[in-house]
């Protein structure tokens, strides 16, 4: 009766990446519209320049991860305390430095139809939108695994 329901569906790899961007830049703007909407320190001008600035960040945020990857791949194999120090100040400031690039590309694109404002030229308030970005794309992918382990009939 129902057992088309119960058809497993296998993605493939560009299946899977697909679905994941696609989600994270759902997440992406569904935080920033939280924040221009409820907190006076963000200004998205329209819904079309979120969902734009949601496309960058999630570029951007990729990025910044892979350039701090290939980071810790470089000192993964030196052991000496000089190394894991340098490892870590370079982590920090790729992690740092990305969010102060991200700003200046968000102003850069967008100008006045998206703004942070606030301490350190908006820096803070940025921070805090991505801090929040992370959290919530972090929540939703514990989320989906977790349903994975409840297996159950519909």
């Amino acid at each position: 009766m129902m057992s088309s329901l119960t058809n497993v569906y296998r993605l493939n790899t560009p299946q899977r990446l697909f679905i994941g961007y696609t989600l994270a830049v759902l997440v992406d703007l569904t935080v920033l519209n939280f924040f221009a909407q409820y907190w006076d320190k963000v200004y998205i001008e329209s819904f079309s320049i979120s969902f734009c600035a949601a496309l960058l960040l999630q570029l951007l945020l990729k990025l910044s991860i892979k350039a701090e990857h290939i980071v810790a791949k470089h000192f993964r194999y030196k052991q000496n305390k000089i190394a894991k120090v340098q490892r870590i100040l370079a982590t920090w400031g790729i992690l740092f430095g990305s969010k102060i690039i991200m700003l200046e590309a968000i102003d850069w694109l967008f100008g006045a139809a998206v703004e942070f404002n606030g301490l350190l030229n908006g820096l803070l308030a940025f921070i805090a939108v991505i801090v929040s970005i992370m959290l919530a794309e972090i929540t939703i992918g514990r989320i989906y695994f977790a349903l994975d382990k409840h297996p159950h009939s519909w």
